[in-house]
């Protein structure tokens, strides 16, 4: 072929090549962005909302150790009066919007305080609506004894007890 026939190549003089490389190019950013922005929300919704459930169910309850009775009554108006001041390793847990406590001691002797008088038969005492680590998931079926308005019972010489809010608030109706 003659070369006088050949037509020259040239760029050509628009540009829809630099156009589809700015349209992938944004396509790509685009996607990275909302890519990124669903693992931050699934990253968040992993570890943020158990913490904030946790905090929104127990932020309520207010926990506390004491080496004696003594210690306890004297810090907190809530602890109940007839624990005994010789009680030792005393753990107390209450809802500070009612009346559920719950509390757990070491007592001197392997029987509970004298203020305390067996539990009447009933339809059952009132569960424990507070948990802890240290307070037995099954406490509420050993209450043997009522402590005002705390259920009891003793296991060697821990003693378990409880107090459910529709108690304390029939004790403190005026």
């Amino acid at each position: 072929m003659p070369a006088s026939t050949r037509t020259p190549t040239r760029p050509p003089t628009s540009t829809p090549t630099r156009s589809l490389i700015r349209t992938r190019s944004r396509t790509r950013t685009l996607t990275i962005a909302v890519v990124s922005s669903a693992v931050a929300l699934a990253f968040a919704a992993v570890v943020a909302v158990p913490a904030v459930t946790d905090w929104y169910h127990n932020r309520h309850e207010e926990a506390a150790s004491y080496s004696s009775g003594k210690e306890a009554k004297a810090d907190r108006a809530s602890v109940p009066r007839w624990l005994p001041d010789d009680a030792k390793r005393v753990e107390y847990a209450m809802r500070t919007t009612g009346g559920d406590r719950i509390l757990k001691a070491v007592l001197p002797a392997a029987s509970p305080p004298a203020s305390c008088e067996p539990r009447e038969p009933d339809a059952g005492p009132r569960p424990p609506a507070i948990t802890a680590s240290w307070f037995p998931s099954d406490a509420g079926q050993r209450a043997a004894v009522r402590c005002g308005p705390y259920y009891a019972y003793m296991e060697g010489h821990t003693l378990y007890a409880w107090q459910a809010n529709a108690d304390w608030m029939a004790e403190n109706r005026g």
